[in-house]
Order: C-alpha cells, then sequence, then structure tokens
C-alpha cells in the first residue's frame, strides 16, 4: 500500500493568497484561493502593497480552511511546501513567514519551491509523468520553454526577452477598456473573430526558442490608437482574434521546433495563459498530428492560475528528493528555474 504523505503547501507569489493539503503529489485534499482581483482592477494591474496587505490579511484564515476541508491536522502533515519565488518581494515574504511560523511550530521540514516548477506539476494532476519531457510554461510574468531529461531536472531552453504573453494580453486588453485581469475576455472575443490585421510574429522564424511579445504589443497599441485618431471604429473581436493569432502562432511554432531539436515522450502545457481555449485547441491539434507518439498534458483549468494546489504537487517531488530550507529561508523575487 502506497504510503499516504500529506503535504500543506502555500502560494502567495503575487495577487492570489492561497493554501492547500495535497496527498502524494496528485491528490488535492483541499486547495482555498482567496483572490484579490476587484481590489486591483482599478488600478488596471497588480498593486504590489495592496497584494501584500491583502495577503496578510487571509493567510492564517486559508491555513485553517485548507486544513479543515482536508479534515487534517498539523500531526498528520508531512512538511510544509512554500513559494520563494519567483514574485513580488512583499507578497512571497508573506507566504514564506508563515510557512516558517507552522514548519518551527509543528517540527515539520520545510520544502522551498519555485513557483513556475508549481505551475508544471500541475499537470500531475491530469496524469503520471513520462521523461524526456518537454514543456511550456507561459503565464502573466513568464513565458518558457523547459526541458526535463529526467525527473527534478530542469534545463531553460528558452524564454522571454521582454514581456510575457500574460502581461500582453494585460496591456492589449486594457487599451480596448478590459478589466484586468484580461485574458479570458481577449480569448473569449478571438473565438468569434478573424486575423484581419496580421500582427507581426516576432521572432517566429529565429534559430533559437526565445519569444518577444513588446513589439506585438506596440503593434496593437499603434493601430487601435491611429484608428481613435482618424475616428475610426475597430472590431474589438477581430483585434482581439488578430492578436492571439500572433501570439499562438510564435508559441506553437517555437514549441514544435524545440521538440525536433529535444528528445522527449511527452509535452507540457501549464501556467495561467494555459487556460486560453485558443492555445489549447492549437497545440493539442498540431502536435497530435505532427507527433503521433508524443503524449501531451495540460494543466487542468482549475489549476492553470496561481494556487498551492500545484505548490504542493511540486513541493512532494522536492521533499521526496530531499530539498530541505531553513529557518533563514527568504523571498527571491527574480529566482532563476533551476534544480536546487
Amino acid at each position: 500500500m502506497t504510503k499516504r504523505t500529506l503535504i500543506l503547501a502555500f502560494e502567495s507569489s503575487c495577487d492570489e493568497t492561497s493554501v492547500a493539503v495535497v496527498e502524494n503529489g496528485t491528490k488535492v485534499l483541499s486547495n482555498v484561493v482567496a483572490t484579490q482581483i476587484a481590489s486591483h482592477q482599478r488600478f488596471g494591474g497588480v498593486v504590489p502593497e495592496v497584494a501584500s496587505r491583502h495577503h496578510i490579511e487571509q493567510i492564517t484564515k486559508c491555513t485553517r480552511e485548507a486544513l479543515d476541508r482536508a479534515d487534517v491536522d498539523y500531526d498528520q502533515i508531512a512538511a510544509v511546501a512554500v513559494t520563494y519565488g519567483p514574485g513580488l518581494v512583499g507578497s512571497l515574504l508573506v507566504g514564506v513567514t508563515a510557512a516558517k511560523a507552522i514548519a518551527w511550530a509543528h517540527h515539520l521540514p520545510l520544502v522551498p519551491v519555485n513557483h513556475m516548477a508549481g505551475h508544471l506539476y500541475a499537470a500531475r494532476f491530469v496524469g503520471e509523468f513520462v521523461y524526456p519531457q518537454l514543456a511550456l510554461l507561459v503565464s502573466g510574468g513568464h513565458t518558457e520553454l523547459v526541458y526535463m531529461p529526467v525527473e527534478h531536472e530542469y534545463e531553460i531552453i528558452g524564454e522571454t526577452r521582454d514581456d510575457a504573453a500574460g502581461e500582453a494580453y494585460d496591456k492589449i486588453g486594457r487599451v480596448m477598456g478590459v478589466n484586468y485581469p484580461a485574458g479570458k475576455t481577449v480569448d473569449e472575443w478571438a473565438a468569434k473573430g478573424e486575423d484581419t490585421f496580421h500582427f507581426p510574429r516576432a521572432m517566429e522564424k529565429e534559430a533559437n526558442y526565445d519569444f518577444s511579445f513588446s513589439g506585438l504589443k506596440s503593434a496593437f497599441i499603434n493601430v487601435v490608437h491611429n484608428a481613435h485618431q482618424r475616428g475610426e471604429e475597430l472590431s474589438k473581436i477581430d483585434l482581439a482574434a488578430s492578436f492571439q493569432q500572433s501570439v499562438v502562432d510564435v508559441l506553437a511554432e517555437k514549441t514544435e521546433r524545440a521538440l525536433d531539436r529535444y528528445p522527449a515522450k511527452q509535452f507540457i502545457l501549464a501556467g495561467g495563459v494555459a487556460a486560453n481555449h485558443g492555445l489549447r485547441n492549437r497545440l493539442s491539434h498540431d502536435l497530435s498530428k505532427k507527433f503521433p507518439d508524443l503524449s501531451v498534458l495540460q494543466a487542468p483549468l482549475k489549476y492553470c492560475g496561481d494556487n498551492a494546489a500545484m505548490i504542493g504537487a511540486a513541493g512532494y517531488i522536492n521533499y521526496r528528493y530531499g530539498d530541505r530550507a531553513g529557518l533563514d529561508l527568504n523571498a527571491e523575487p527574480s529566482l532563476m528555474f533551476r534544480h536546487m
């Protein structure tokens, strides 16, 4: 019988306060998320100081609720896992401090987790991982292609050089009058529109696996502003469709070329932007056609955004491999994706 290993996990890297209890890295017993979207919408984006205050107000309540929902207490927990980077330093510190306090008070191991590893391991909730593996991680702050030759080893083979895909969605959404976060609305509009504006596909054909979305964002804004100066009304659904088509084309092209170069038995799509239906459908269709033997896992929609369940999944792997932190663990807002 498989030993029951419960991880109490904390995630507070940006504007979601989340605490979860995860069993053996694959079963979510509880996942409490206190969102701050309403507080940040009036600013058009996340305000770090506001986010930190919300985390302080919510972290204790979320912890108690996570334990209650899972029907467990501290004596059943094997370890405490926490996101310590990358992210907003003030937000990260709240989660790190709470995790350290609980680990110390209850004599539990403290397991540090990279936020992006958490996104990747969210896909374990839908299927087993096989290696070697390639992952496309697309979120508000990061766009990365990560190669995993074996479990617990990561190599970034491509990353964004400026704006991440999710960040670009929020910025063009603001131009179209869409409330933060804009990704879901832009995706819904894109499904109804046509690629009539033919925005640039930056770095699509360059001999690397890096990304750039600032030029696309600028081209989009220029088109909208120029039309506004001429008194023209542009179709928002066609603008959304044209923008999304450019993003998806580049992500799909780079992913396919990376799979041609790096031997992989499995492909993972994860991160906040992995909830985008246009991207999910495009990769499912193209990869199954071009790589029929490739196993494709996409993180469940409910675990694409920031949440502690994904940190519990990654924390379980780190715990098994002996990754531990002392009570001097600090937030690392610019943490790189690496094996500790």
